[in-house]
Order: structure tokens, then sequence, then C-alpha cells
């Protein structure tokens, strides 16, 4: 995997973050032109409370790109915001890809803009996930893997506009996901005894109060108010599960492995719950 611009003989240079909470891998709003509020639709649901189309500015999006009804928004209906996770690819367009310059002061790159934002949240995504793997300490063999891939997607998202829209996020994905199913079976291997395989389950209600799930794949399972009370999901493999409404009242999710932020704050839990290192508690679980 290598970017346009990479030269075979280009010095590695190390770019996983070393912060914990990789800053430059969340959103920034205060550096993003309200890219997410814009360039993409929501329909009016128990997620939104109207209909907005694509490239249509949110009634609710300010004159300086912040959002007026932020610290309110599950209040007034819009609890998809609060779950959406950008991964920093807002600030990345706003700042790198079109050095500054917002849809507002130049509205000919507005079009642009809104069609790169998918492709470069993609990418983010894959980088969130990979400078996980090279702090997992049993990844150790693959972590050399990772910072390849790493560095490649990095130099991807400071291309141009038109060359990020000619990037084939399938493809990049399928080369990510090898390393990471190998990054997952590693860590999941140090949890002893036979582990359980939920990958892509329809789980949709599930009643898992105090389920043993150490080490289980959980990736991309629909976990849509699944009980999980109390349940065991330490080193459990997390990516894609769809925690909508899911019950963590108590859960211990140590060391569990590509769980994000937005999985969190779709979901429920409490002060009990035991959280990876880097995620924080939802403001609205209860205490």
């Amino acid at each position: 995997m290598t970017s346009p611009d990479a030269s075979p003989d280009e010095p590695h240079v190390p770019r996983v973050p070393h912060e914990p909470d990789r800053p430059e891998l969340r959103a920034d709003c205060a550096d993003c032109f309200g890219l997410c509020c814009v360039a993409l639709p929501f329909a009016k649901s128990q997620d939104f409370a109207r209909n907005k189309s694509a490239g249509t500015p949110c009634h609710h999006l300010r004159d300086d790109f912040r959002c007026g009804i932020h610290t309110k928004l599950r209040v007034e209906g819009y609890r998809g915001c609060t779950v959406f996770d950008c991964f920093g690819a807002g600030q990345k367009i706003s700042q790198v890809t079109f050095e500054g310059v917002s849809w507002r002061e130049r509205p000919e790159s507005a079009r642009a803009m809104y069609d790169v934002f998918p492709t470069m949240r993609h990418l983010h995504e894959l980088l969130w996930y990979l400078s996980e793997v090279v702090r997992l300490p049993a990844a150790e063999p693959v972590h050399e893997e990772a910072q390849r891939a790493y560095d490649a997607i990095e130099r991807l998202t400071r291309a141009g506009a038109d060359a990020l829209l000619a990037v084939d996020v399938p493809a990049v994905r399928g080369e990510v996901n090898t390393v990471l199913l190998t990054a997952s079976d590693l860590v999941r291997a140090t949890v002893p005894g036979r582990k359980k395989n939920h990958r892509g389950a329809d789980l949709v209600g599930a009643r898992l109060r105090a389920a043993d799930l150490r080490g289980a794949t959980m990736r991309g399972a629909l976990l849509v108010a699944a009980d999980l009370t109390g349940a065991d999901l330490r080193s459990a493999d997390l990516i894609g599960a769809d925690l909508r409404d899911a019950r963590l009242n108590g859960a211990d999710l140590t060391g569990a492995v590509f769980l994000t932020q937005a999985q969190l704050e779709a979901a429920r839990g409490d002060g009990a719950t035991k959280l990876p290192a880097g995620l924080t508690r939802p403001a609205h679980w209860a205490a």
C-alpha cells in the first residue's frame, strides 16, 4: 500500500501518534468547516428531528461553523449527531486538503469538499485502528506491518482532492483488515480456553447478562438493545459491532480491541462499566 507521491527511497518516518488519546484522530470542530453538518444527509427519525439533504447546511449550523445546540443535541432530537465520529477527517480536509479556505469563502470548492469527506473519514478510521494495533503488546509480530500501513494511509490523506476521490477505499480496507485480523487473533489468544465466535451474529435484543465473552470475536455483530449487563468483554474484538442502546451497565470492557468512542456513545452504561484506556464514559450514561 503506497501513496501516489511515495518514493521507494523515502525513509521510514514513524507517524503513529504517541499520545494515548490520539488528538489528531479525534474530531476537532474548532478547526473544521462543519463538514458533517453540511456534507451528510439525515432523515427524520428517532436519531434526527428533521430531514436534511446532502450538501445542505443543518439549520443549527452557525456562521462560525459550530453547532448552535451542541450541548443539548439529545434533548433536541439529534442523537445521531452525538454518535457520529469523523476520526479527525473534518479538520484534515478543512485545514490540509483545502488549506483553511472554507466552502463559504470559496463556494466553487464546496462540492469537492463534500465528496472528499466520506473517503477521508474512512481513511482516518483505518488510521485509528492501526494506531491501536501498535499499542497492543500481544500484537508485536504485526507492529511493523501496521506502522507501514499507517504511514502509507497518512500520506494518502495529505494528497489533493482529486487524488483522494480516486482512492479505492474497499481495496485499502481489505489490505488493512488483514493486519487487524491478525492483531485481533494475537490479542485474543492471550485469553485461556475456548473463545466465543459471534462475528456478524444477529444478537439484537439478546440476553447476555453476565456472559463470559472474554477474548470473543464480536466483529460486526448486531447488538442493538442487547442486555450485556455485567458481561465480561475483556480482550474481546468489537470492531464494527452495533451497540446502539446496548446495556453495558457493570460490563468489563478492559482491553477490548477496536472499540470506539462512537460505539460507546450509542450504547448505555453506568459508573460501574469498565472501559479500555483512551476512551471516556459518555455524559449521558447513568452515574
